[in-house]
C-alpha cells in the first residue's frame, strides 16, 4: 500500500459577480465552508490556464452576464492505497460528498513516501 498526493479540478459557478476577483474570493470561500470542519486536509487554490494567443498563465475565471465559471484546484493526501487510481477515486469520493454536484477531474497523483 503506498501514499499518493491528489489533485483534482472543481468547476465552481459563482452567480452575480461584477469581477474575477469577487468570483475568486466567494468560490474559494463557498467551497471552504462545505469543506470545514471535517475535511480541513483539503487546500483550496484557484487553477490556472493558458492564454491560447500568449500562453501566459491566467486565472481560470470565466464571466458572462454576471454569472462566473472559476476554476479551484483542490489537493489531498491519500494514505494507504493500492493504486494511483484507487486514490484518486477515494478522493474523488471524499471530495465529492462534501461538494455536491460540482464536476471534479483528476488533474495529477504523485505517490510519496
Amino acid at each position: 500500500m503506498s501514499n499518493y498526493h491528489v489533485v483534482l479540478e472543481a468547476a465552481w459557478l459563482v452567480r452575480d459577480v461584477k469581477s474575477a476577483d469577487d468570483a475568486i474570493g466567494v468560490a474559494i470561500s463557498e467551497a471552504g465552508k462545505r469543506l470545514n470542519p471535517k475535511l480541513d486536509y483539503v487546500e483550496v487554490d484557484i487553477g490556472t490556464t493558458f492564454c491560447p494567443a500568449c500562453e501566459e498563465p491566467i486565472s481560470s475565471v470565466f464571466i458572462a452576464a454576471n454569472t462566473a465559471i472559476v476554476g479551484l484546484v483542490l489537493e489531498m493526501k491519500v494514505f494507504d492505497a493500492e493504486s494511483a487510481e484507487h486514490a484518486s477515486r477515494i478522493a474523488k469520493s471524499v471530495i465529492g460528498r462534501a461538494l455536491r454536484d460540482v464536476p471534479l477531474a483528476v488533474v495529477d497523483v504523485d505517490e510519496f513516501e
